[in-house]
């Protein structure tokens, strides 16, 4: 993992076998609000939508669907589940935000607050308790022991990946410290006045290194003083084990440029992607999913037949995909069309390949079936603005469509009217056709070049006026039969393909 701090962006970038793979920037203007607790204000009530608009203090309204109402906290848990006798206009209520605001979409809110820790997920007035499916079942089994003790009877928790290997008053403490944020954050919602921030999750830097960072990760290479106070402070708090894995760049040259973090970003930041072979991606965003295009591009192969080559590009390709995904963090429907292979085998090949790749990807994702077209389908969820949007503004003139519109057909400029260019006549003639026809070019006006001498009548001409026995031009109708044409004798042919000499 390497950070870099550049006066109000931090960019962290993780490698893996010095490839970037993953990217978090944060910029002063466009924080996150995902994880926020607020006491709302509900705005309006839809029941045939099933949400209400919540006003959170951010100008945009956010959206609370019915599926995401805690109704067992409102003492609904027995009756009819219906938001609208659950909410109110005017009512005071306490959300989470789960999804920031993209493009003309309000931010999603929940009412089943969950406050996130360094080896577990503290999820108040909750049953539930959850272990990651990453840890082995003796892991697993020596963790359910432990959560028995520690957890309260009116809570539920899930425990992270990280949790592995950690010891019983670890535990302990990330518990006692999240039920005591919990109840500062109740104390709050009392006394404030909606609508109000209760809780705030600490800075990108701390959430990533909080989110991510465990034993997997060799080491931490931070460049800046505010970040590596920020990090090494907080690793030394919740994680001493991981403390000797933190160095600092003190070197005058750009971190990012040694690990040449830059310029794979900026390839990230382009439409086509090259494979190491010769083969391309196409990735293109539109309104409702992401499109992913394989192409063969220079690959030719290596011997064998087309089914070779093509599965060889194809298995390259599902990799590369799987890493453009979590580097441009792109959500929502994705679409890969990859080269259509016949053998069903080599098929289940490229889709075991994709998902193999997918279970590097800590983002929530699901693999469909393959379309009748052979199209892949998947979803992964999307939370925050993506890496383009990130380094990017939309277009004032095209409005980010990419195209200019014009209704009026644009004049040609240049010479020639898309004809033959004007034979110069004898006389004033010429010069009076080709001021006519300089006229008709600046009018845009296409005109067929005149000719100063009529064109002369080809000899030939139809009906041919054959010889014939009945006396008259040979025509169509004329049922006489041809006169026989006599052969050239054989000494006159031979003399003719033999030359003299």
């Amino acid at each position: 993992m390497v950070v870099r701090q550049n006066g109000e962006r931090t960019q962290i970038g993780v490698l893996e076998d010095n490839v970037l793979v993953e990217h978090y920037v944060n910029k002063e203007q466009a924080t996150s609000y995902v994880g926020n607790v607020y006491l709302g204000k509900v705005q309006n009530v839809l029941p045939s939508m099933e949400a209400a608009f919540v006003d959170i203090g951010k100008g945009r309204n956010a959206v609370l669907y019915a599926g995401e109402v805690n109704f067992e906290a409102l003492g609904m848990g027995h009756g009819p589940r219906r938001i609208e006798t659950a909410l109110k206009s005017g009512q005071s209520v306490l959300v989470q935000v789960t999804k920031d605001p993209i493009g003309h979409k309000g931010a999603r809110l929940t009412s089943q607050v969950s406050l996130p820790g360094r080896y577990l997920v503290y999820v108040p007035e909750g049953s539930m308790t959850g272990i990651s499916r990453k840890l082995p079942d003796t892991e697993r089994a020596r963790l359910k022991t432990i959560l028995k003790k520690i957890v309260p009877e009116d809570a539920g928790v899930i425990v992270r990946t990280a949790a592995e290997g950690a010891s019983e008053d670890e535990l302990r403490r990330d518990v006692e410290r999240l039920q005591a944020q919990w109840e500062d954050i109740q104390k709050k919602a009392k006394s404030g006045n909606a609508p109000t921030l209760l809780y705030g999750e600490p800075d990108m830097t701390v959430r990533v290194v909080r989110d991510i960072f465990n034993e997997d990760f060799s080491k931490v290479i931070v460049s800046g003083d505010d970040a590596w106070e920020t990090i090494h402070g907080y690793v030394s708090h919740v994680a001493p084990d991981l403390t000797d894995r933190l160095s600092k760049w003190t070197s005058e040259v750009d971190v990012f440029a040694t690990y040449r973090i830059d310029e794979q970003l900026m390839k990230a930041l382009d439409r086509k992607v090259w494979l190491p072979s010769g083969g391309s991606l196409v990735i293109d965003k539109t309104e409702a999913m992401i499109v992913v295009d394989v192409n063969t591009g220079k690959f030719t192969g290596q011997g064998g037949n087309l089914e070779e080559t093509v599965t060889r590009n194809n298995l390259e390709a599902a990799e590369e995909i799987v890493r453009q995904l979590r580097l441009r963090d792109l959500g929502g429907i994705v679409v890969i069309d990859f080269i259509d292979m016949v053998l069903e085998s080599n098929r289940d090949l490229v889709l075991r390949r994709l998902l193999e790749c997918l279970g590097r990807d800590r983002t929530k994702h699901q693999v469909a079936e393959v379309t009748s077209l052979g199209l892949v389908q998947m979803t992964r969820k999307r939370v925050g603005q993506g890496l383009l949007e990130s380094f990017s503004e939309t277009c004032v003139h095209c409005n980010g469509r990419g195209v200019i519109v014009h209704m009026e057909q644009p004049t040609t400029s240049g010479g020639g009217g898309g004809g033959k260019r004007a034979k110069r006549g004898r006389g004033g003639d010429g010069h009076a056709h080709e001021h006519e026809h300089a006229e008709a070019v600046e009018t845009g006006a296409r005109t067929r070049p005149t000719r100063s001498r009529p064109r002369p009548r080809s000899r030939r001409s139809w009906p041919p006026r054959w010889p014939c026995r009945c006396r008259s031009p040979r025509t169509r109708s004329c049922t006489a039969p041809s006169p026989r044409r006599r052969r050239p004798p054989r000494a006159a042919v031979a003399a003719v393909a033999r030359p003299a000499g």
